[in-house]
């Protein structure tokens, strides 16, 4: 175990605190490692919303180019962030197990609810879904990290904000005034962290795929499945969510119409030895019931 594993990470609070989450636990297992934290160019542009930018991976690129470079030898990420196509030559070398799966509203009163409000996300797939069940509200635009978003939040006279519960969970930030979203379903991998490794290193392979969770990396890769077949490399308003119970998996995949007005929802249930391709066939289920439609205008939409 002479070899140091350089991990690279985003350098904010949340992405260095699973990184250092993945350290500790490669340490643990008697590896060396050394943490290297970059900005990506996601983080740079604050100002435009992140389907404007029309570049899929904008928070992982600058991982792919480092680790093609020799400069990393592994990238530790926010699965939900993770294109469903990884770049040649970098493979998934673990998911570790799943924190809270759900998104929150950080609120300054819930009276707007049953009233006109304003609530800010940054996701197409949390403004359709929050339109479709508040069509009478008004969503802004929010980007940023974590801490970027909050005081965002509080220096704006917007209602609320959109969060994952996992990201405030793990650095302490949750705040009191919090309501628990669990009407809305999740980004696919939602509240997994993903770490990718150079496929040609064996080492590093083998390490990573000690901290692997094999539940969590089953549920994801329904989730993604759905994703990939669904949207072909276009960013949408996706939902998805598959959770064990048991020997059975219960899926749920949804797609929306960018204002929220229509909603394609498809539950199912399947046994955990027979996962393979199911999100596929959800998918495939949905296009052929109006999704395809729904998709070719919402590409149009977003390229217009």
């Amino acid at each position: 175990m002479s070899k140091t594993i350089r991990i690279g990470t985003r350098d904010s609070e949340l992405a260095l605190w699973q990184a250092n989450t993945v350290k500790s636990k490669l340490e643990a297992l008697g590896y060396k490692t050394e943490l290297l934290p970059v900005k990506s160019t996601g983080d740079l542009n604050l100002d435009q919303p992140l389907y404007e930018m029309g570049i899929t991976g904008i928070f992982t690129k600058t991982l792919d180019v480092a680790m093609v470079k020799d400069q990393i030898d592994i990238a530790v990420h926010s699965m939900k962030d993770v294109p469903t196509k990884l770049p040649n030559g970098i493979v998934q070398g673990a998911v570790l197990p799943r924190a809270n799966v759900n998104d929150i509203l950080i609120h300054k009163g819930v009276d707007f609810l049953s009233a006109q409000g304003t609530i800010a996300t940054g996701s197409l797939r949390r403004k359709a879904q929050w339109l479709n069940r508040y069509p009478t509200h008004q969503v802004e635009n929010l980007r940023g990290n974590v801490n970027t978003r909050l005081q965002k939040l509080e220096d704006n006279n917007w209602n609320g904000a959109i969060f994952a519960a996992a990201g405030l969970e793990r650095i302490n930030l949750k705040p009191e005034n919090f309501l628990d979203l669990s009407w809305m379903i999740p980004a696919p991998a939602q509240g997994a962290m993903l770490i990718v490794a150079k496929e040609q290193d064996e080492f590093c392979r083998g390490a990573v795929a000690k901290l692997n969770d094999e539940n969590t990396a089953i549920c994801v890769e329904i989730e993604r499945e759905f994703l990939q077949v669904l949207e072909g490399g276009c960013t949408a308003p996706i939902g998805a969510l598959a959770t064990i119970n048991k020997e059975t998996v219960e899926f749920t995949g949804a797609l929306f119409s960018l204002d929220g007005k229509i909603k394609l929802e498809e539950k199912t249930s399947f046994p955990l030895n027979n996962y393979k391709k199911q999100g596929e066939k959800v998918a495939k289920s949905i296009l052929s019931n109006g999704g395809k439609e729904l998709m070719a205008s919402i590409k149009a939409k977003l390229n217009g």
